[in-house]
Order: structure tokens, then C-alpha cells, then sequence
């Protein structure tokens, strides 16, 4: 690849996404090193750019980076992904709590919504990855706390991750689309002892969808 073309970004910003893409892809697998050497060839910038990207994708957790080792994509385990989700329902049902009880405009989620309806089967898995994240992100915004938003952000990459390793089981982007419009109804009806229950629901079949075949940790490293 030669190097990336670059407006109003940075040329990390333009390495951090490029890589963001690949992960979510499933283009880099699990366990494959990045060398640091490799990325500045393909990439065509200075190591320091390279290290600095690298260092943000850690930050999100799409990478880890461990001593003396080059960085890679960590494996999510089922152990992982149902730890992960121990921490986000309840999180997300206080979002989702909070921006009912503030009687928050919803219009981003709206717009969320929207996005997912323009994918198609052949839309790139990382845009599908984007879409999804993005309406729970507008919900986060709309609770109206920084500190909630903060630490539901924290999750995201993780979120990532898992999605990007197993792929849910929607039968097409149509049916995502639906899922969070009926999502997104329950929860501008008022009713929040409904809507809580609703986004339960919506994530621990998220959860089901994404520890269904998973390797444990004890095969973590398998090959």
C-alpha cells in the first residue's frame, strides 16, 4: 500500500482509522503481530507515527501491546465478552433511565437509526460495527452526564472488538435497522420501567448472539 492521503486529519488520525478498519474487518486477525517497521512501510510515515497510533488503538483496546512483543489484536473469549456485558446492561439501562427522566431530544438517535437502514448485505462490516455503536453513543450523549458518557465510551472498543470477531446473528442489516427503530420506540413511549426491560432484552441477545461457539480462555491462544 503507499501512503495515505490526508486532508484535515492528522497522518495519525489517517493510520489510527485505517487500522480501526482492518480490525473491524477482520482483515488483522487475532494474535497477528503488527510490527512497528512493517506499519511505517505500508503507511508510509515516520515510526513515531506509527507508535502514537498504535498507542491510541491500545487506549481503545482494539490492540495490546505486552513487552517485548510486537502489538496485535487481542482474542475475546467468551469469559471476556460476558464480563464485558456484566457492566454494560446496567449501564445502559441508566442511560437509557436518565434520558427519559430528563426528557432528552433524541434526535441523533433518530439520525442513528437512519444510518442503519442505508446498510446493505455487502456494506463493509466496519460501517455495520459504526452504525450499531453509534445509536447507543447518541443514547449516552442524550442521559445528559459527562461521567456516564465518559465511562460508556470506555467501552466502546471492546465492543468493537467483539462485534468485529463474531458477527452477530441478523439475518440483514434490515433486521438490525428494525431491532433498534422498535428499540427506539419503546423508549420514546415514556415508560421506563419498559424501556430498561426493552434495552435488556436488546443486549443479552447481543450477548447470547456473541458467546454462542466461543472459545473459552483456556483456548484463548489456539491457532
Amino acid at each position: 500500500m503507499g501512503g495515505l492521503a490526508v486532508a484535515p486529519v492528522s497522518l495519525t488520525e489517517a493510520v489510527v482509522a485505517s487500522l480501526r478498519d482492518k480490525i473491524l474487518d477482520g482483515a488483522i486477525e487475532p494474535g497477528d503481530p503488527l510490527p512497528e517497521a512493517d506499519l511505517t512501510r505500508e503507511f508510509g510515515v515516520a515510526r513515531p507515527t506509527v507508535r502514537a497510533a498504535i498507542q491510541t488503538l491500545c487506549h481503545e483496546g482494539l490492540l495490546v501491546r505486552e513487552r517485548n512483543r510486537s502489538a496485535y489484536v487481542p482474542r475475546m473469549t467468551r469469559e471476556d465478552v460476558e464480563d464485558l456485558f456484566v457492566v454494560r446492561i446496567p449501564i445502559e439501562c441508566l442511560i437509557v433511565r436518565n434520558a427519559l427522566e430528563r426528557a432528552a431530544p433524541l434526535e441523533e438517535v433518530h439520525a442513528a437509526v437512519a444510518r442503519l437502514t442505508t446498510l446493505t448485505p455487502s456494506s463493509p462490516w466496519s460501517e455495520v460495527v459504526d452504525s450499531d455503536l453509534a445509536f447507543h453513543q447518541a443514547l449516552a450523549r442524550a442521559a445528559g452526564s459527562s461521567r456516564l458518557e465518559r465511562l460508556y465510551g470506555s467501552m466502546t472498543g471492546e465492543i468493537r472488538l467483539c462485534m468485529s470477531q463474531l458477527r452477530p446473528s441478523w439475518k440483514s442489516p434490515m433486521h438490525m435497522s428494525d431491532e433498534h427503530r422498535d428499540l427506539l420506540a419503546i423508549i420514546e413511549s415514556g415508560d421506563t420501567d419498559a424501556a430498561a426491560a426493552r434495552m435488556t432484552a436488546h443486549l443479552q441477545r447481543a450477548l447470547r448472539d456473541l458467546t454462542t461457539g466461543r472459545p473459552s480462555a483456556s483456548s484463548r491462544f489456539a491457532r
